[in-house]
């Protein structure tokens, strides 16, 4: 039970740090490009990681870790925020971060299929009706949506459910942020490249908010908040802690209106009431 609990303790910290990832992500491509956000986030968050496996002496990973680690990176260090920073260019902070409310389900759907769990049947009716309060929330509000940014983050959805059952599964054997640290490093010669051959050819130019957010995503998006979520779904359950981001949409759509200025519709209280307690229902029956 203690164990359960530190992991979703662990889980919520982890979901509150990522609301504010796609809020950052806009303010942050307002000024530079999505290639050069993907790769620069994660060059910086790699370099953070190196300094706390080099500190702290962890060993290398087995062979058999690699391809793992290489899913990992695909998926949460390069798929989700090159994605989700393309499709912010075609569509708004709130309307994007209500498709984070798809994630629990395509990570529970993960957790099955890499992770080896098996949640009660039960588990699935709460985890839809979830994931189809925060759709009807995105229909209902459905301003500042497009076609082409829709589908993007649809897809970034995918492959971020699939990097999160992966990591977890590999958390562990190898621990939280040892996971997400391997996994930056691994990315990182493609990604030094990259962020160089994108670089802004003057800052003289960019404003002090895309900074911020550029930092934001660098530091907390792509490195601290792993070290708690894939902590919380190691000890919690993937399935189980996974329901967590059900929270995230809103907590994201309250930052998206407090530091952007964007609408929040008056649903969003009852869609969070319904999440509420969906949340609830699903840690039941994990």
């Amino acid at each position: 039970m203690e164990r359960t609990t530190a992991g979703w303790g662990s889980g919520l910290l982890g979901v509150v740090i990522f609301s504010g990832s796609l809020p950052a992500t806009r303010v942050a491509v307002a000024e530079f490009t999505p290639l050069f956000v993907t790769s620069g986030r994660a060059a910086i968050a790699a370099l953070l990681g190196a300094a706390f496996l080099l500190g702290l002496r962890q060993a290398m990973p087995a062979r058999g870790d690699l391809l793992p680690l290489l899913i990992v990176a695909i998926g949460v260090v390069v798929g989700f925020p090159l994605l989700t920073g393309f499709a912010l260019q075609h569509i708004t902070a709130a309307h994007s971060v209500v498709f984070i409310g798809l994630l629990p389900l395509s990570t529970a759907l993960f957790g099955v299929l890499r992770g080896g769990e098996r949640p009660k049947p039960v588990f699935w009716i709460f985890s839809s009706i979830g994931a189809a309060t925060v759709a009807g929330f995105a229909l209902y509000q459905s301003g500042g949506g497009s076609m082409a940014g829709d589908l993007l983050m649809v897809a970034a959805i995918l492959l971020c459910g699939l990097g999160y059952a992966e990591g977890a599964t590999l958390s562990r054997r190898l621990g939280g942020w040892q996971v997400i640290s391997w996994a930056l490093l691994l990315s990182l010669p493609v990604m030094a490249v990259i962020a160089l051959a994108t670089t802004p050819a003057s800052f003289a130019d960019i404003g002090w908010r895309a900074w911020t957010g550029f930092a934001y995503v660098s530091v907390f998006s792509m490195m601290l908040g792993f070290v708690f979520w894939y902590r919380g779904l190691a000890l919690g359950g993937i399935a189980g802690v996974g329901q967590l981001q059900l929270m995230q949409p809103f907590f994201g759509l309250l930052l998206a209106s407090l530091l952007l200025g964007e609408p929040v519709a008056w649903t969003m209280i009852a869609s969070t009431i319904v999440v509420i307690l969906c949340v609830a229902g699903a840690k039941r029956f994990a």
